[in-house]
């Protein structure tokens, strides 16, 4: 029998099992070696979970056929007495393969789509494997005690992947970000959550952490369980990465699925949601064959994705979304006004949120904003919040990250511009010096320039600091490039620019 562990024995366990694969020939760098555990995680909470879904099944009286079985069970194989290598041939040569090829309900599909299609990162040495292991096997996934300190160290892995290593960055969104959109949003239990480039699902989670504390009954949990969330994720790792996050989370079977979004056809679509929430990659660019999904092609992945969220939202009213986009979203003309027109009559554009640089460093210092919008339309004004920078910072950085308490004042002047819009508030309450309203008639002068433009800047304030010109430069060069490849494309298939 196991002894009982203490949180802080625990963690300093799993901290000891990172440091064993981090000294491995093949896991050395941070994304390896979080990858391996999480695999291995995600193996041993499943054959807990198995566990009790046979038990259920039981007690009901149903079959129930395990989806790992026999000497692919966590309980047979990863507590076995293995010779270093026959571990390893085990894993390599039956254990992989087999998760490889599952499929025929959204569980296995989802499984063989993390797994599948790439090289799963394995330990070199056998000795190491065995010892992290026996660690993983002191973990239970039964208590909620052990879950819960896994799921706190898994999240500041998740930070340290994001801040540590660029690449892993964009999948990463800062935790006060997410946790202040889905504030905004508010998802409420009933409704569908849905994240079109989920990453490591940071706003699935938080969704859920939230609408949690609504839970009252037996068919609320159910519903928070198998009908709620919803992520698609283009790139195997992040699917994975995000999986064993909702799960460590609490959500047992999350409808995660490793898909390029913007494959899918917006003039066919099926599945639509009462919520979207997402942080999708910007300064990516796609081939004709994935712009023709769209009505208005654009090489622009941050486009491409805008113009799905809003075909994927429910036609409701009520249905709503709050996502992240770069600030050359809102100022680029072309394509990009023609959306933000269908956008604007089409929907409710009711909040922007600008952000200082750095709020994604070091991942990117490419300025950015928070839209929330909702149906239905159309628009006729738009609250506008600049969010400052503490004193005494000219930017944030890995270092001085931001936090929750530098959104305490956008949290306030939103609820007063939110009771404002529903009758409940005066207007004056919303507006500040970092906070104005502007009515659409204005930014459709403009060209559908939907840029904060600060009226109460004072005079000595008018100058952009050197880090937001270069930012804003960054940006204007990747819509001129951005540009001329689709000028590019256009000479190229003789057509008339």
């Amino acid at each position: 029998m196991k002894s009982v562990q203490t949180r802080e024995t625990l963690a300093n366990e799993i901290w000891r099992a990172c440091d064993i694969l981090r000294r491995d020939n093949n896991c050395g760098g941070i994304m390896e070696y979080i990858e391996h555990l999480s695999w291995l995680l995600f193996l041993r909470f499943l054959d807990a979970q198995e566990e009790e879904w046979e038990t259920q099944a039981q007690l009901a009286g149903r079959p129930y056929t395990r989806i790992l079985d026999g000497d692919l069970r966590w309980s047979e194989w990863a507590t076995k007495d293995w010779p270093a290598d026959g571990l390893l041939e085990f894993v390599h040569g039956g254990l992989i393969p087999y998760l490889q090829s599952l499929g025929g309900d959204p569980l296995r599909e989802t499984i063989r789509s993390v797994f599948a299609e790439r090289n799963v990162v394995v330990c070199a040495s056998g000795y190491n494997l065995k010892e992290v292991l026996g660690i993983i096997n002191g973990i239970d996934f039964h208590s909620q005690d052990d879950i819960f300190t896994v799921s706190q160290v898994y999240e500041e892995l998740l930070r340290r992947l994001g801040s540590e290593n660029r690449l892993a960055g964009e999948f990463y969104t800062p935790r006060s970000v997410v946790r202040f959109m889905v504030e905004v949003v508010d998802p409420k239990i009933g409704e569908t959550v849905y994240d079109p480039a989920c990453g490591t699902c940071g706003f699935l989670v938080q969704s859920y952490l939230w609408m949690k504390q609504y839970e009252r009954t037996l068919e609320d949990h159910r519903t928070l369980q198998e009908r709620t969330f919803f992520g698609q994720e283009k790139k195997s790792i992040p699917a994975l990465l995000g999986l064993m996050n909702m799960v460590l989370h609490g959500v047992t079977a999350p409808r995660v699925v490793r898909r390029n979004t913007l494959e899918e056809n917006i003039r066919q679509v099926t599945e639509r949601y009462d919520v979207i929430l997402t942080n999708p990659p910007f300064g990516g660019v796609e081939g004709r064959h994935i712009q023709a999904n769209f009505p208005v092609p654009s090489s622009a992945t941050e486009l491409l994705f805008l113009q799905h969220i809003m075909k994927k939202l429910k036609p409701r009213d009520g249905a709503r979304c709050g996502m992240v986009v770069p600030e050359g979203t809102l100022f680029r003309g072309g394509a990009f006004a023609e959306v933000k027109r269908d956008l604007l009559e089409q929907f409710n554009l009711h909040t922007v949120v600008s952000l200082p640089p750095g709020t994604f460093a070091p991942y990117s210092d490419v300025k950015t904003a928070l839209i929330f919008f909702e149906r239905p339309g159309p628009t006729r004004e738009v609250w506008y919040y600049e969010l400052p920078l503490p004193e005494g910072l000219k930017k944030f950085s890995k270092g001085s990250p931001i936090q929750d308490e530098h959104f305490k004042e956008a949290r306030e002047l939103y609820k007063a511009w939110d009771a404002y819009r529903k009758g409940q508030g005066p207007r004056e309450a919303c507006l500040s010096e970092r906070s104005w309203i502007v009515p659409v008639e204005e930014i459709k002068a403009r060209g559908y320039d939907l840029t904060a433009r600060n009226p109460n800047r004072k005079e000595t304030e008018a100058l952009p600091s050197p880090i937001e010109i270069l930012a804003s430069l960054l940006e204007r060069e990747r819509e001129i490039l951005s540009i001329s490849e689709e000028l590019d494309e256009l000479l190229s298939n003789n057509q008339e620019v």
